[in-house]
């Protein structure tokens, strides 16, 4: 079910030639610092993958991807990508980066299971990276390094867009705060995960969560993740599981949350085993990428994916994702919008 946040009173503070332009600089300027801040270097990446090789994302297991035949290849099918997780790490073993360095990508993908609203679209448009790390990078403290450079990233692009129109005053917190998922069930019991990540942010402004795809102490899930990218498993230095999460902010104009950036430290050959494991997915192993993985062929790894039309949307103030890319909505969401003067491309 579509799901639409109308903020009382809002005002586009842009013309739309001025978002547009907005969403050129934007582009431009971050992901060239985060590029110099990663030391990532670009690469050409595919629309679609070929089915049943393992390689596109099963995100949180339930969503269905975009298939059709190919006539030259005897109707075999391919899938649009949901995410780049699994293809990044091959290119990166293909290409033999050293450790240090990794790759980014524009990402266009095509999710029709979304429930459409002010943050979610049938497209998703992402920069994808990753970047090779040694075993001793394997720890929650390098995972923080790598989640404040790119927050660095936003800050400094936050600035440029500030100095460039005016009328945008600047609202992102000068730090990120760190919390666990379990950490922040225990904060708040009562809430739901999502009510948490509302709660967290009003307080803090921009918040990492940590720990995303494993069972809580309440035998639930802050949020599912597929078992074959990120870990979720490996305990970390302060007692709890996984070295992932997910990059939060404060978003102003919709009073609620804002994920940014999911990513983490990927599994290696034993936390792959232990999540395929625990989410009955054993036969993943016969999987191309996944025999790969347990060979020993493809470097250890950190990567994720950073929302580009949606950290145009936070930094030009807008209220609807609509406002930034074209997209397909529903009639009554297109004319709530209009009354509203929210203006969807």
């Amino acid at each position: 079910m579509s799901y639409l946040i109308i903020p009382e009173k809002y005002k586009p503070l842009m013309s739309m030639q001025q978002t547009e332009q907005g969403i050129k600089l934007i582009k431009e300027f971050f992901q060239q610092n985060l590029s110099t801040g990663l030391q990532l270097r670009r690469v050409t990446a595919p629309l679609f993958v070929l089915k049943g090789m393992g390689i596109n994302d099963d995100l949180n297991g339930v969503e269905r991807a975009v298939t059709f035949p190919i006539k030259d290849l005897g109707d075999a099918k391919a899938e649009v990508v949901h995410s780049l997780a699994k293809w990044k790490r091959l290119t990166l073993a293909e290409y033999e980066v050293k450790p240090g360095y990794g790759i980014y990508t524009d990402m266009n993908a095509i999710r029709a299971d979304e429930s459409l609203g002010n943050l979610h679209s049938l497209y998703v448009d992402q920069w994808d990276w990753e970047r090779v790390i040694t075993a001793d990078d394997r720890n929650i403290d390098f995972l923080k390094r790598i989640v404040r450079k790119i927050y660095s990233a936003m800050l400094r692009t936050e600035y440029l867009i500030n100095e460039t129109y005016p009328q945008l005053e600047p609202f992102l917190a000068r730090e990120v705060f760190f919390i666990h998922s379990e950490e922040l069930r225990r904060l708040y019991p009562d809430k739901t995960p999502k009510e948490r990540e509302d709660a967290i942010c009003r307080e803090h402004g921009a918040v990492f969560i940590m720990g995303i795809g494993g069972k809580l102490g309440d035998g639930k899930e802050h949020d599912l993740r597929a078992p074959d990218y990120d870990d979720w498993t490996t305990p970390n230095q302060d007692g709890f599981m996984g070295l992932n999460g997910d990059l939060l902010v404060w978003n102003p104009i919709l009073e609620r949350a804002m994920e940014l950036s999911s990513m983490g430290i990927r599994v290696d050959k034993e936390s792959m085993l232990r999540q395929l494991e625990l989410c009955g997915k054993q036969e993943r192993k016969e999987l191309y990428f996944h025999k790969k993985l347990l060979a020993g062929q493809l470097p250890l790894s950190i990567g994720g994916g950073i929302g580009q039309s949606r950290l145009c949307m936070l930094f030009l103030q807008k209220a609807h994702i609509g406002e930034i890319q074209a997209s397909i909505w529903p009639d009554d969401m297109r004319a709530e919008c209009a009354a509203a003067g929210i203006q969807l491309i």
